[in-house]
């Protein structure tokens, strides 16, 4: 029992924040973070890696390393918008911890789940834990019947034809074991929103372990949502990649 305790007090939580264009909402999900983690007892830092974005997202995040320590709050910026893919890749590179958090900085992921998910993976002893809206008391608010109809057809077409052991793909709010994430990182070639499906496809494939938490999704407070057109059309091309792969 000593060595359980021992083993949780050494966890420390990265948490990988990819930003464009998120001067308004990153001093929020930061506070809330910080909230969760302290209130929690648990050892984070938080790494902003923001894509030259031009409404001076960089200068916020550059304020709230000194409010906040540059040992909790790391800004590793890029030149400019290069995917989310690479900004993972970028992030792990100077993540110290043994546990990895992806989520947006744009608030549609609320922190007050992250100690959820901490205790799911440690009850499960599980290589990733997964946000999901599909199970439980999970949901979507803020979408149009439109995006809810795209969103939950994407997620069943995934399901009948590539049968991942997850409720819900495309999310990308998620804790992964550190050297977990780096190996699918080495596993995936796939860009966009297919990329976060593919993440646990090719866990499933590797014989991960996914547990599963049920979060409430809020569609973005401020700024434009970026899902479109080509997006749809994307993911589309990219799930018969898929099938056609694995």
């Amino acid at each position: 029992m000593a060595a359980a305790r021992g083993n949780r007090a050494r966890d420390k939580y990265s948490v990988l924040l990819p930003t464009y264009n998120e001067r308004e909402n990153l001093p929020l999900i930061v506070w809330l973070l910080v909230r969760s983690f302290q209130e929690s007892g648990s050892n984070f830092e938080i790494i902003v890696i923001d894509d030259g974005s031009p409404d001076g997202t960089r200068e916020v995040a550059e304020q709230l390393e000194k409010i906040y320590g540059s040992d909790k709050i790391l800004l590793r910026p890029r030149a400019k918008k290069l995917g989310l893919g690479t900004a993972y890749i970028h992030g792990m590179q100077h993540a110290t911890g043994n546990f990895i958090i992806i989520m947006d900085a744009d608030l549609s992921h609320h922190p007050k789940f992250i100690p959820e998910f901490i205790r799911k993976q440690k009850e499960g002893n599980f290589d990733i834990v997964s946000g999901t809206r599909y199970k439980g008391n999970g949901g979507v608010y803020g979408w149009d019947l439109k995006r809810k109809i795209i969103s939950r057809g994407a997620n069943f077409v995934t399901q009948v034809l590539l049968r991942p052991g997850a409720s819900d793909l495309t999310g990308s709010f998620r804790l992964y074991r550190k050297e977990v994430l780096q190996k699918l990182m080495e596993k995936c070639v796939s860009k966009g929103y297919v990329f976060q499906m593919e993440m646990i496809v090719r866990a499933r494939q590797l014989g991960y372990t996914i547990g599963e938490v049920p979060i409430s999704f809020v569609d973005r407070v401020y700024g434009e949502s970026k899902l479109g057109g080509n997006e749809i059309v994307s993911f589309l091309k990219g799930l018969l990649t898929l099938f056609a792969t694995t």
